[in-house]
């Protein structure tokens, strides 16, 4: 394995001038353009796109103060169709609006989503074809471990709010992978359906979501017995959910309708379907859990959704195949 990191990593933002104050970014994968957009979300607008130098970032996520942005280079073909097989993942300082850190797999194995460790801030990434989640240290940049899923194509990974429990969407095996994070083992391979996608967990660690894609219907785990408890019917195929603080709320994208579902979790039922631009694929929820924002890939925008209203307020413009999303914490 071969890890560097570039000269200058741990360089505070010394263009921090340029960003909004007191206020965070919202981090855009945009596939087609193999960049990441850097958003103000209160003007609406990208204030930059930076060029990953690969093909291509899905998904991204941000350190916790905000500096930095990972992005894994997963290849250019979907999960389990052929086509390359990524190797690397890149480091963004988003003051600077560039790369400056990078991690080497050394061998192809798709990395795809990178989430930060709430607890350890170790930074956790599929890997899917070493059937595993890679554990880096980001100050380093060092890979540290391994968490084996004991399932192919284990595309998406949530982490349970304390840190113990992590949970994986493996699409085509259709099933979920509990894992123990502080173990580094899996404790269980959780049957869905015949294909499933995406992958979320309520604030209070509660429940597990993900979306069943030969029917329109939503899986609800258990946590304490890892199993599913039930399912919620939707209009049409889910696909990327995520839940607000408050875990008053779920918000599922259906990409073929165009829409975006609103969960009541008290009632495990869909509130209210709202509309969105073509092709929605992720959400991610503001910290204040106010507004939603929804990654609109074939429409090239963002859609911004108000939580109380249930509305669809502002359309943001962004690069081609829009796809992950992330929010970076103001410096």
């Amino acid at each position: 394995m071969c890890i560097r990191a570039a000269v200058g990593l741990c360089v505070v933002g010394f263009a921090s001038a340029n960003l909004p104050a007191q206020r965070g970014l919202l981090l855009v994968a945009q596939k087609g353009d193999k960049s990441l957009a850097i958003v103000d979300p209160v003007q609406g607008k990208v204030l930059a796109n930076v060029a990953e130098g690969g093909t291509t970032g899905h998904e991204v996520t941000a350190s916790p103060d905000g500096r930095f942005a990972y992005v894994p280079i997963y290849g250019n073909s979907g999960v389990g169709k052929p086509g390359t097989d990524g190797s690397n993942m890149v480091v963004i300082d988003l003051a600077a609006r560039k790369v400056v850190g990078n991690v080497d797999f050394g061998h192809g194995v798709r990395p795809h989503h990178p989430v930060i460790g709430p607890r350890d801030g170790l930074l956790y990434v599929t890997t899917e074809l070493d059937k595993t989640v890679s554990i880096i240290d980001p100050k380093t940049l060092r890979i540290v471990g391994s968490i084996p899923t004991g399932q192919a194509e284990s595309h998406m990974l949530a982490i349970s709010h304390d840190g113990r429990r992590g949970y994986t969407a493996n699409v085509g095996p259709g099933t979920v992978s509990v894992l123990d994070m502080q173990a580094r083992k899996t404790l269980k391979v959780i049957p869905i359906s015949g294909n499933t996608q995406r992958i979320s967990i309520s604030p209070d660690d509660r429940w597990v979501f993900t979306a069943d894609q030969t029917k329109p219907r939503l899986a609800v785990i258990d946590t304490q017995t890892n199993g599913v408890k039930q399912w919620i019917p939707l209009i049409s195929v889910g696909y990327g959910s995520a839940p607000t603080p408050d875990g008053k709320w779920l918000l599922v994208a259906l990409s073929d309708v165009n829409k975006v579902a609103m969960i009541d979790l008290g009632t495990m039922q869909v509130a209210r379907n709202v509309d969105v631009a073509a092709y929605p694929q992720e959400v991610v929820v503001s910290p204040d859990g106010k507004t939603a924002y929804v990654s609109c890939m074939h429409a090239n925008k963002v859609a911004v959704i108000d939580i109380a209203s249930g509305k669809t307020t502002r359309m943001i413009d962004t690069g081609n195949e829009t796809d992950g999303l992330a929010w970076a914490a103001a410096q």
